[in-house]
Parts: structure tokens; sequence; C-alpha cells
């Protein structure tokens, strides 16, 4: 059986599907028609209901979870690893809220974590996230917020931080940062959802276990990238949520439903997220 499979090009991503893509683990007789799109785009084609796997932001998956269901593996969440607001020049909250703010996409777990931090901040232009620290050298923005491997090479460009997103979101929630995950369509049938569920577990276990068996293909895909960035940058992302969310990371992504619900950014959730429910999880 062949499934779409959407995800980003960034190492983090190559790195967990490269054995499952490429056929250096039992995938149980699936197949996998690869997308490959910025997180926004995948954002986008999910509304769509265009692909059967895909990795999503959370923030999108909180609009979709009557179309999608989250897999336990996979996941991109932690500590330190948030997005960045950076600038040009030190700014105070006042010039921040009312400057213009570069966001990789309205539905990016970043711009909801902006939308926390700076409420009041209104004039924001969605741009994509790899030029997004290009507009701020340029002075087509006053901010930009930032993601992925640009967190790595901002500082070399002779810009700022304006505040880490993620550490803001640990000292005011004590919890590791939910920032996309790998969901499921839930038209495809129990069994097929259990499996791909099953065989994402088996990719990321043997992305750890072999961590250079993917470098070529990362290369493919960040091929302007210094090794020592690719591997900073999957380490980063890539940790023992991505191995199987388990209760801290399930409670995570609940609380940040709970409260986008409580802000009335997002819809009431009507039943579970996840692929097993919270109660199933060990």
């Amino acid at each position: 059986m062949k499934l779409s499979l959407g995800f980003s090009p960034c190492p983090n991503d190559t790195f967990i599907f490269d054995a499952m893509i490429h056929g250096k683990i039992d995938t149980e007789g699936l197949e996998f028609e690869v997308i490959l799109g910025d997180v926004e785009e995948l954002n986008q084609r999910a509304f769509r209901g265009d692909l059967d796997i895909t990795k999503l932001s959370f923030h999108a998956f909180a609009h979709l979870t009557a179309t999608y269901c989250l897999l336990d593996a996979g996941s991109a969440l932690g500590r330190n690893c948030g997005p960045l607001l950076i600038a040009k020049t030190p700014k105070s909250a006042e010039e921040i809220e009312a400057g213009k703010i570069a966001i990789p996409g309205k539905y990016t777990t970043a711009n909801f974590l902006l939308n926390l931090a700076f409420p009041k901040a209104q004039h924001k232009e969605e741009v994509l996230f790899s030029e997004i620290e290009g507009a701020v050298m340029h002075d087509k923005v006053d901010a930009g917020l930032i993601i992925h491997e640009n967190r790595f090479t901002y500082q070399d460009k002779g810009l700022v931080k304006l505040m880490d997103l993620g550490e803001y979101w640990e000292s005011t929630t004590g919890m590791p940062i939910p920032l996309g995950g790998i969901v499921a369509n839930r038209q495809l049938e129990p069994q097929i959802l259990e499996t791909v569920n099953r065989v994402l577990q088996r990719s990321v276990e043997y992305a750890f276990a072999n961590p250079k068996s993917a470098l070529p293909y990362i290369r493919q895909h960040a091929q302007e990238m210094e090794e020592e960035v690719m591997y900073a940058h999957i380490n980063l992302y890539v940790n023992e949520f991505s191995r199987n969310l388990g209760k801290e990371g399930k409670a995570a992504v609940q609380y940040l439903f709970d409260k986008a619900v409580q802000l009335g950014q997002i819809p009431v959730l009507e039943s579970s997220v996840f692929l097993h429910p919270f109660e199933e999880v060990q």
C-alpha cells in the first residue's frame, strides 16, 4: 500500500524519515510517496486533506484534529529549542508590538507562541522561514521570528535575539515546548494507522542507532549547511520525545491545545487528538 508522506527538507525530518523511505527497516508492506515542503506549505496541504501522513505544526493541528490524529513517534518537542524573535538592534516590548514582524506562517506554533508573548503585536507578514533573516537585515521588517537552522546562523549575520519564545513557554508552564508532530489521516483504516505508527517508531529508532546512515539524504536537502550545523539542528529537535511522546510529551501537547482554546485561538476539541488516547499512555 502506498501512502503520501509530507515532511520538510530540514535535517531533523530527513534524519527520522530516511530509514522508512529508503527501505532500511521493515515497513510491513507500506510504501511512501514523499512530498517535501516548508512548514507552512505542509500546514496548508493538511488543511486541504491532501496527505495521508505529514509533519504538522501543533498550532495548525489544533484546527485539524477531526481529520488527523497524532502518532506516538516523530514529534519535535524539547527544551531550549523554541523559535527566536530577532532584530538588527535591541527593542523594548512596546517597540516589538508596534513594529512589523516577519513570521514563518500564520498556523505555525512559532506564531502561536508569539501571540502569547506579545498579544498586542498585530503587524505581521508571512515570509518563507529561510528568508526571514534577510527580511530583517534589509529593513523590510522590524523583527523576525526564526525557526529551524536559522537559530544557529542569525548571530553570524549581526542580528540580535529579542526573545527566545521556547524559554518564555518553559518559564511560564514548566513544560517542554511542542513545536510539530507527525499526524495521520483518520480516514485510514485503524490497522493501517497502527502499522504507520510502528514503522515510524522503527525509523526513528534506526536513526538513533545509526546516526550517520542518513547523512547523504540529509546533505542532499541541506547542501549549503555545514555538517556540524546539520547535527546541531538534529540534536536540538530529535530527542526522547521523538522516540515516543509518553505522558510528559502528551501532557505538553494537551496543555498547548487547552491554552489555545482558552484564548479563543482554536475551536473546542471534541475528541482525543492522539492515536492512542492520553489515558492509555503507560
